[in-house]
């Protein structure tokens, strides 16, 4: 058998595609970097970075502002109703003739475009969240021209609203206290980029992820995955080893691979044959039974451990592949299954056979703008999740399948991932060109992903079977099994045949909330997937006061809750100005995306703290934004504890809560929301006695800060003169994180760390410090 030369393929982690060509192997060419980008009638043209979008292009030129300004949302709709196109010339970097197949690769395009090189369209895309190769072999020259004529995916998603005739599929569009556009539902794109209780409206147009040219012989590795399966009947672990090849040969091609991981004293040679077209090879590599085998474990219940593992594919005819990844073991189950002295069922993960409760917090898109998400700044949020203690966040399905770098920081960390498919709080079409784009997306998105040990649940959409169950759309009686059958055949006989195709590592479950298997019993779509008997809950109550913890629903597992602030007045100043620092401005309405969302956080705060009277109007806005975060802080703990103690017990056959995500994470962008990090957050509990309007005895107290700097941290060192509750320190625009914010100061002398996400200094952090307890509010 002839060796080719040799190609090395490194691989972050477990999956990937990138490169390096070597004598024989694929020549990989990027196309990232500056492209030419015009509007639709020539009006406006400038430099664009790819990857990116056509927001941050504009805004980097300075021929718009900062797109979260003030009212800048709805001032900048004209960029997204308007048709971009990006375009660049490049000379082909390698002898074509040499090359059998040449393909132009799209990792990501944002989000309706039609292709071309030089003149000749290759094709459409329509799916934000699917990879496009097209074949150039034919049409590629020594210099070529390559256009992305983008339309807009508003008026898209409008036009295939249209064309739908048959019968609505709501809702058309959001609430207007969102400012948003309509018929999100109809394109395959980010379901918040239209805009949500919490976000803006911003549908982006871009080439959001990397494109490249591919040129090649023989074959091509496509999709590279490893799972592990943990076979009780041998006690044995192993790896189903997944590649996916373009096999341009029209004949089989016959080789070797050799799987090798050393630490584990594990070597397998398998014979294999790649047939014509997507060729692929799974292997079944039985690990040594006399090493030991670390498990991967979550944050908290032990250590991340992975393998280094070489694959080596040397094949009768092309090159040689050596592949590098790593390998992670451990096993998830989704156990449902009765519980005495209660009706219904459990829902709760195991993970290497251990019941382990899920405690963290549901995650949206970092950015409006993803090509502005950097990998500081994924591991800055991730690592401050994992620094509370959590070892849980569910990847929202409004949002989008995260890049890799984020899936490969929670791998490290051991944040286990809940991961829905991206369909939100809406029903969808099922015409054929819609189904096949979803499948080729989901197939996509789960050879992409399923390497990563941090996912631990594939989840088909958000709130959709609650949609139907609870009638949000008010469909007439009459209708709902034709939405019933629509949604059967989305998350059911495609996403989930798919999903169960693909990947047998993992559960899969329909939507959350569910009932699970009582759903699945009762065809899908359940009387009440609200039902704290079964499955998961969403729970939202801003009326109650929420210290009752008498009003949470005691559930198997909280996947929802949470409660909105406001945040720090150093965040909004930068993005408002002094005729907005109210908290009944225009600005401040505009920012409130969720109906009567400021209303209900007075009213919530009112149930047990004084609102601010001051005559500085200034003072009154940064003292009620102040209540807001502290209210906001008590509340989600008060509903935590009660979760987690609901863990233990069964009263009135209601309990065994094993899960507690809150609602949310992160902001999208400086508003009113339900997110929680720069937050007041503190791991010291305490229980008042009493509402804290009502306390007696509390004096003005002064407080006072000293800063020194040890090592790569700083030392804050607080004083008081009297009990101080609730103290929060902000220093502005610096960018890092408290050991402990929000707390109730009952010693004189306490020392809080703060560690930087930027480089600061002593002066810098006194200068920017503000320090603020419940008794400076008047």
């Amino acid at each position: 058998m002839g060796r080719a030369a040799l190609l090395l393929l490194l691989l972050v982690a477990t999956a990937g595609r990138a490169g390096v060509s070597a004598a024989g192997g694929p020549e990989v060419h990027s196309l990232r970097g500056s492209w030419r980008l015009r509007n639709g009638n020539g009006s406006v043209v400038l430099r664009g970075e790819v990857p990116g979008c056509v927001h941050t292009a504009l805004h980097r030129r300075g021929l718009i502002q900062d797109p979260y300004y003030r009212f800048n949302d709805v001032m900048y709709r004209w960029i997204s109703l308007d048709n971009w196109t990006y375009s660049r010339t490049f000379k082909t970097p390698f002898d074509i003739k040499k090359w059998q197949k040449v393909n132009l690769v799209f990792e990501g395009v944002d989000t309706v475009a039609q292709i071309l090189i030089n003149n000749i369209t290759l094709g459409r895309t329509d799916n934000m969240f699917n990879r496009y190769s097209f074949d150039i072999t034919s049409v590629i020259k020594e210099v070529n021209f390559v256009e992305v004529r983008f339309l807009s995916a508003v008026s898209y998603a409008a036009e295939q609203s249209r064309c739908h005739k048959a019968y609505s599929i709501p809702p058309a569009c959001p609430p207007p206290v969102q400012k948003g556009e309509c018929h999100a539902n109809f394109i395959r794109k980010e379901q918040c980029s239209f805009s949500w209780d919490w976000g803006p409206s911003f549908p982006t147009q871009g080439i959001w992820k990397d494109v490249r040219i591919e040129a090649y012989n023989h074959y091509h590795l496509i999709y590279f995955s490893l799972t592990s399966f943990f076979v009780k009947s041998a006690q044995q672990w192993s790896l189903e080893i997944e590649s996916i090849f373009d096999v341009v040969s029209s004949k089989p091609i016959a080789g070797l691979v050799t799987v090798n991981i050393p630490k584990l004293q594990t070597q397998q040679t398998f014979g294999v044959k790649l047939q014509p077209g997507e060729g692929s090879i799974v292997l079944l590599v039985n690990i040594n039974k006399s090493s030991a085998v670390e498990a991967w474990w979550p944050n908290g219940h032990g250590k991340q451990t992975g393998y280094n593992m070489t694959t080596t594919f040397i094949m009768e005819a092309g090159y040689q592949i050596e592949k590098y990844s790593k390998a992670y073991f451990r096993t998830v189950e989704l156990v449902q299954e009765p519980i005495p002295g209660s009706p219904g069922l459990s829902f709760y993960f195991k993970i290497n056979g251990r019941p382990i409760f899920i405690k963290g917090s549901n995650w949206i898109p970092a950015d409006s703008f993803q090509d502005r998400v950097t990998y500081d700044t994924l591991w800055l949020l991730l690592k401050s999740a994992a620094d509370a203690n959590m070892n849980a966040l569910r990847v929202w399905g409004g949002g989008v399948y995260e890049q890799d770098e984020f899936y490969n920081i929670c791998d490290e960390i051991g944040i286990m991932i809940w991961q829905d498919f991206m369909f939100a709080c809406a029903l969808y079409p099922t015409d054929q060109n819609y189904l096949e784009s979803v499948r080729a997306e989901v197939s996509h998105q789960v050879r992409r992903l399923k390497s990563h040990p941090s996912i631990i649940l594939w989840s088909g959409n958000n709130e959709n079977e609650a949609a139907i169950a609870s009638n949000w759309f008010s469909i007439p009686y009459a209708d709902r099994e034709v939405y019933i059958k629509d949604y059967v055949l989305l998350y059911v006989k495609n996403i989930r045949e798919i999903v169960l195709a693909e990947d047998k590592s993992r559960p899969f479950i329909a939507s959350s909330p569910t009932n699970g298997l009582e759903s699945v019993k009762e065809g899908w779509v359940s009387q009440n997937p609200y039902d704290t008997h079964y499955g998961d809950t969403h729970f939202y109550d801003y009326n109650n006061d929420c210290w009752n913890w008498t009003v949470y629903p005691k559930t198997r597992f909280a996947s929802e809750y949470g409660f909105q602030s406001w945040p720090s007045f150093s965040t909004i100043e930068k993005v408002s100005s002094t005729e907005d620092w109210s908290y009944t401005s225009n600005f401040s309405l505009h920012r409130q995306h969720h109906e009567n969302g400021n209303d209900q956080m007075l009213q919530q705060i009112g149930h047990h703290f004084k609102l601010p009277q001051s005559t500085d109007p200034i003072k009154k806005f940064k003292d009620t934004i102040y209540l807001t975060q502290v209210m906001q802080a008590q509340c989600i703990k008060t509903e935590t504890e009660f979760y987690r103690f609901s863990q233990s017990e069964i009263i009135k056959g209601e309990g065994h809560t094993m899960g507690a995500l809150y609602w949310q994470l992160n902001d999208i962008w400086q508003a009113p929301s339900w997110a929680s990090l720069g937050g007041l957050q503190s791991p010291t509990n305490h229980h008042f006695l009493s509402s804290l309007k009502d306390a007696v005895g509390l004096e003005k107290t002064h407080l006072s800060a000293s800063v020194s700097q040890r090592d790569d941290v700083y030392v804050f060192v607080l004083q008081t003169t009297a009990i101080a509750p609730f103290v929060s320190l902000d220093v502005g625009h610096i960018k890092g994180r408290f050991s402990d914010n929000g707390f109730l100061m009952t010693e004189k002398k306490k020392v809080v760390v703060f560690y930087p996400w930027e480089p600061t200094s002593v002066e810098d952090l006194e200068e920017s410090l503000t320090l603020t307890s419940l008794v400076d509010v008047v």
